[in-house]
């Protein structure tokens, strides 16, 4: 077990309850991407990822700016959104940072009372609430900025019974692979800038009653040549969890300090999605082209019965699987966890993906940081940019 969580006494229920209930949230209902070009972006998650094709929006359902198509595994729904003319807004978006998330939208039951709280509260409006109409009922969308130029949109659906959303129709395709195994976000990692991290903590409690329930500094977060820092957030009911990164000062550059040169500025850094079952998720991702970062030492799977500690009895996998396809262990008070990361899934060195399937831990790796950061920074080594 990490020795920097094995003392931590989560007592996530109380931590849950001192959350602030005035923007209750349901869960995760989507996230966006601005990609330069949708429909092969679309392709790419379906034949890679397993998603499948859900609804369209574009100049067929006389959207004459964007283009947009929804794909769903289980209960993640990605939009891929691109710009149809050179006008368009979403092209500074995509020069500025190039493919990456620009919403992530939150289910809730009442979009204009979540953004009268946020707003009040001292969050700076994105779309004030709007009521979205077509046969199927109504939508109330609502939306806030949070870091950078990310957004937080509420989406108020108890109307509603289509596919997707007004505006939207179903989008039938021939070709839908079968799906992986993924089932839900367990979270989203966001990268701020020097000294920003706090702020922005501060800003989740303030703005949106989140509670920091976890905290790691660079003392607990750093190898040779980089460190960083992150706290993670979670709403009352723990279904929404947003770690937060910042850079620290260290030999050579961070991956946070890679990511913030390559994107431009603060984004979101990685999904992290859950299966049941890792090790046949991550070997269907393998074989359809998903490349993972490199393995650990040989080291890191001798010394995982010691780093289980109690729960090494009831860890079901077999160690020389999980080595084969260099998926990560670690464990806390409640349980253990398995996990692995691509490598970026563009040619900008910054949005990428996490698999992770928790067996009772609440974490988020901690004793995986100095193996995880060592092979991210074997990867920037060969980018130059370590």
């Amino acid at each position: 077990m990490s020795k920097h969580i094995e003392s931590v006494n989560y007592g996530l229920e109380k931590i849950f309850k001192d959350a602030k209930d005035f923007l209750p949230l349901l869960g995760t209902d989507y996230v966006e991407f601005y990609v330069g070009n949708a429909k092969q972006a679309a392709h790419f998650y379906k034949t890679a990822f397993g998603f499948q094709s859900l609804a369209y929006s574009g100049l067929e359902t006389g959207d004459r700016e964007k283009a947009s198509y929804v794909l769903k595994q289980d209960k993640i729904k990605l939009v891929l959104t691109t710009p149809l003319t050179s006008t368009s807004k979403i092209n500074d978006h995509l020069a500025k940072h190039g493919d990456g998330v620009k919403v992530i939208a939150l289910w809730v039951d009442d979009a204009k009372k979540a953004y009268e709280e946020t707003t009040s509260r001292g969050a700076k409006s994105y779309l004030e609430p709007v009521v979205e109409q077509d046969e199927n009922g109504e939508v109330v969308k609502s939306g806030i900025y949070t870091y950078g130029e990310t957004v937080h949109m509420f989406v108020e659906r108890k109307n509603y019974k289509g596919t997707f959303l007004p505006g939207y129709q179903k989008w039938e395709s021939d070709y839908n692979p079968k799906p992986v195994g993924l089932k839900y976000i367990d979270h989203m990692v966001g990268n701020v800038g020097w000294g920003e991290m706090n702020q922005w903590v501060d800003w989740y409690e303030k703005v949106m009653g989140f509670v920091n329930f976890l905290s790691f500094d660079d003392k607990q977060i750093h190898t040779e040549y980089s460190a960083l820092m992150s706290k993670v957030m979670s709403n009352g009911n723990g279904r929404i969890k947003f770690p937060i990164n910042e850079p620290a000062k260290a030999a050579k550059r961070s991956q946070i300090e890679e990511y913030l040169d390559f994107y431009e500025g603060p984004g979101v850094q990685h999904l992290a999605v859950a299966t049941d079952d890792i090790i046949t998720t991550v070997a269907q991702l393998k074989a359809r082209g998903v490349e993972f970062l490199p393995p650990p030492p040989q080291d890191y799977y001798d010394n995982i019965p010691a780093r289980l500690g109690a729960h090494k009895d009831m860890m079901k996998e077999d160690i020389k699987e999980l080595q084969r396809l260099s998926i990560l262990v670690d464990a806390d008070e409640e349980g253990y966890l398995l996990q692995i990361f691509t490598k970026p899934i563009e040619d900008r060195p910054t949005l990428f993906f996490e698999i992770i399937q928790r067996m009772g831990a609440k974490g988020f790796g901690a004793g995986n940081f100095k193996a995880l950061f060592e092979s991210i920074e074997r990867e920037q080594s060969k980018r130059g940019t370590l």
